[in-house]
């Protein structure tokens, strides 16, 4: 059997060949693919309904796909600190544009979260969370290893200042999310309980202010814990979701078949898992959960095993970023959680979701491919150690 990328050789195409975690690039892979199917099958009669080209959001799902599938596994080549490089630019930059939306973006549904490009509008705090992330277990991995605070302080001041531009637009999905995944990061840190119980009863109180405080959050609990009766022959989208999933049984009633999302207003984006479920059936459901269920636990599994405490942080986060906003999503979908607006990774329409979630990937396959070249140290390939970065 002829060898294409031979051992022998140093160069960097042929370290990460070795190096990468070819499991869950497939499988994140895989996930893009199965997007573009589902996007094709659901979104036409979204589009038709608003008077828009039928394949309109097919096509720019595809225009997407086409910029985040090249920026995921290039992302797979850099180095540890190439990884960290991009990170604070993305963070620095995103900061920014979360102000500009601010001040100067389109308000939708009462929010501002936009900035408008002219080819797409970009949601900058979907990429931010990522970097985030990274910039913050960095930070924290250098305080614990250097015994100072200052990293700390400056790692809380980065997450403190990214949820107050999440309350301002206001988005109490994403500030959720990401303290969530903060709390995971701290405790992954080894973080005492007593000051992980003091973050979650800041994030209570937080929800119980954002309850009091904005209309559509109250509305949105009082919707999930109370649904209103309606007149009959009446529903809402909460009601075609349920609907859609309980007519696909288990093989679905064909691509095009289904009638929910010609009434689901968000069909093609935050309920497209449901019209899935209507279309493709249990069989499509069970393995969007099994490739979301493998790349989340497999990136988790990894990160524990790596000796570098900023790998492992950096790993650990950004699969809890990945598989918590899936369950979210899916959550949503079967009733078990109240309307977030959140997208599933890699399946649902949207732009900024899609390039921001292959940044957040590319960059956990990235750490984790240093780290195994890392091991992988003292072995000799082409005459020369291969390096770790």
């Amino acid at each position: 059997m002829t060898v294409l990328i031979s051992r022998r050789d140093s160069g960097l195409l042929t370290r990460w060949w070795y190096s990468v975690d070819w499991a869950v690039l497939g499988s994140v892979l895989l996930l893009m693919l199965l997007g573009v199917v589902f996007s094709l099958a659901a979104s036409p009669p979204v589009a038709e309904r608003i008077g828009l080209d039928s394949f309109h959001f097919f096509h720019r799902h595809v225009f997407y796909l086409g910029l985040a599938a090249p920026l995921f596994v290039g992302l797979t080549f850099l180095s540890g600190r190439g990884a960290r490089r991009a990170a604070l630019i993305v963070y620095g930059g995103g900061i920014l544009l979360m102000l500009a939306a601010l001040a100067i973006g389109p308000e939708i549904k009462g929010a501002r979260r936009w900035v408008n490009l002219g080819f797409m509008s970009l949601q900058p705090s979907e990429f931010v969370k990522p970097a985030f992330i990274v910039l913050a277990a960095w930070m924290l991995a250098q305080a614990r290893e250097a015994g100072r605070r200052l990293e700390a302080l400056m790692a809380w001041g980065m997450y403190g200042l990214f949820v107050m531009l999440l309350v301002a637009q206001p988005d109490m999905g994403q500030t959720m999310l990401i303290t969530a995944v903060w709390g995971g990061t701290l405790y992954l840190l080894g973080l005492r309980w007593r000051y992980i119980l003091m973050l979650g009863g800041v994030l209570l109180t937080g929800a119980g202010l954002a309850y009091l405080t904005f209309a559509h959050v109250r509305a949105r609990v009082h919707r999930f814990l109370h649904p209103p009766e309606l007149p009959p022959g009446a529903r809402d989208q909460m009601d075609f979701a349920l609907e859609a999933l309980r007519n696909g049984g288990l093989l679905g009633a064909g691509p095009g078949g289904g009638w929910a999302n010609r009434y689901l207003p968000d069909a093609h984006t935050d309920f497209l898992f449901a019209a899935i479920g209507e279309e493709f059936g249990l069989v499509a459901i069970a393995v969007i959960l099994g490739l979301v269920a493998f790349i989340t636990f497999r990136l988790l599994f990894r990160a524990l095993q790596l000796r570098d405490p900023f790998r492992r942080l950096a790993v650990a986060g950004l699969a809890m970023l990945f598989g918590l906003q899936a369950f979210i999503n899916m959550g949503v979908n079967v009733q078990l959680l109240p309307a977030k607006g959140m997208t599933l990774p890699f399946v649902s329409y949207g732009g900024s979701s899609l390039l921001a979630m292959s940044f957040a990937l590319g960059l956990a396959l990235a750490l984790l491919r240093q780290d195994t070249e890392r091991a992988r140290g003292g072995r000799r390939v082409g005459g020369a150690a291969w390096a770790s970065a």
